[in-house]
């Protein structure tokens, strides 16, 4: 007989809470992410560095936000979401302090990588999405996970211009101070998501330890095809997100076009995504994934052969930006339809490692290719082959619930 105690159905906070401190919470964070791309020029240009020294800080912020990924899900999966919200807010705010500050390459690695990207781990998708799954039923958690994600897409829309905005009245330092403190408003709104069960001394009950579940997972085949198809979300999203600004620089275009067609990538995302996360109520989301990826191949395909000028920019946003972070709803729902919500967070935290590492690879390769080619011709027909390769993946991919045998749970769990 177990003497450990379990709370096996906690009562559940409400759909209108959950959804509302979790979009706002997102908006911020996502918002405020998506705007890197616009300090590659000013930061450069006033320290002195390459391109390069820029994208390495912010492929360090990828893979930092990937690894601590990992262990904000274990913590928010096992204490509550909250408590990880909140820390990472603080680690926002410190990094954005940093980023403004820092004198060298490396301070700026350790401070817009290292610090910015764990605070990323503890206030986007993963944890927020870890609460959606347990708190909200399984018949509408993938229109949920639609709505959190578009409410990240808004984020972009609202946060880019703005921060053009202070970039071009204040300067880049004291833009990126004020972002700093505005981004502590996830700290009340994080209380918002505290969970029932969690923090209360009663252990929500668990059917695996954590070891059972990455075990059951990692050597699951889908598991392992989620995992490739997001390392391609990664590197595109990223490339682009970060480089495109520059890139539509070199080749004679505004800032102000860089700036609308972020600020264009994340309002029609708002749409892709939230569509995104219906359908998979209804249509299998291996299939939606697979025709994402595809698309977006065809879409750099087109936006590299016609002539460039702000009008074909502004439609290659608006097309991007409805299949831009559209793949995170089915992404994570197809985890927690396989596996369950217990350890939701933690698994969703592994998938979006390897987005990391693609994200990683596309905003370092973006830099070194541009400084040893003069060009990031190389990097956009990675992006496209690898849209192949990722459509190609997910089409196999298993949606049923995982069969599992009997097996003990020792007090860990």
């Amino acid at each position: 007989m177990s003497s450990t105690p379990t709370l096996a159905h906690p009562p559940r906070l409400s759909t209108l809470q959950v959804l509302a401190c979790g979009a706002l919470i997102v908006t911020l964070s996502m918002g405020i992410r998506h705007g890197f791309g616009l300090w590659l020029q000013p930061i450069t240009q006033a320290q002195g560095w390459t391109r390069e020294n820029f994208a390495f800080a912010l492929a360090v912020q990828n893979l930092s936000w990937g690894v601590f990924g990992i262990f904000a899900g274990m913590v928010a999966d096992r204490f509550g979401a909250s408590r990880v919200l909140i820390g990472g807010a603080v680690l926002y705010g410190l990094g954005l302090a940093g980023m403004a500050l820092t004198t060298t390459p490396l301070t700026f690695a350790l401070t817009t990588g290292v610090l910015i990207g764990a605070a990323q781990a503890g206030t986007t998708y993963a944890v927020v999405y870890g609460v959606i799954g347990r708190q909200i039923p399984a018949e509408k958690r993938s229109w949920a996970m639609g709505v959190a994600a578009a409410a990240g897409s808004f984020g972009q829309f609202l946060m880019v211009p703005v921060e053009g905005w202070l970039i071009n009245d204040f300067g880049w330092q004291q833009a990126l101070l004020v972002l700093g403190l505005v981004v502590l408003l996830i700290v009340p709104l994080a209380m918002g998501l505290r969970e029932p069960g969690f923090g209360s001394g009663v252990p929500v009950k668990r059917e695996q330890t954590i070891a059972q579940a990455l075990r059951e997972a990692f050597r699951y085949r889908s598991f392992q095809l989620l995992m490739a198809g997001y390392f391609v979300c990664g590197f595109q999203v990223v490339f682009i997100g970060v480089h495109m600004p520059s890139y539509l620089k070199d080749n004679g275009l505004s800032p102000q076009v860089a700036s609308y067609a972020l600020a264009l990538i994340g309002l029609f995302n708002v749409v892709g995504t939230y569509a995104a996360g219906v359908l998979g109520q209804r249509l299998a989301k291996r299939h939606i994934l697979a025709f994402i990826y595809f698309a977006r191949a065809a879409v750099i395909t087109v936006f590299l052969l016609v002539p460039l000028s702000p009008m074909s920019v502004y439609v290659f946003a608006a097309v991007m930006g409805m299949l831009w972070l559209s793949t995170v709803p089915p992404t994570n729902a197809v985890v927690a339809q396989i596996f369950g919500v217990a350890h939701m967070s933690m698994l969703g935290g592994f998938i979006f490692f390897s987005h990391q590492i693609g994200s990683f690879l596309g905003v370092w390769l973006g830099g070194v290719l541009y400084d040893k080619t003069g060009s990031y011709d190389i990097v956009w027909y990675l992006s496209i082959a690898l849209g192949v390769f990722a459509g190609l993946v997910n089409l196999p991919v298993r949606e049923t619930p995982i069969e599992r045998a009997p097996q003990r749970v020792g007090a860990a769990a």
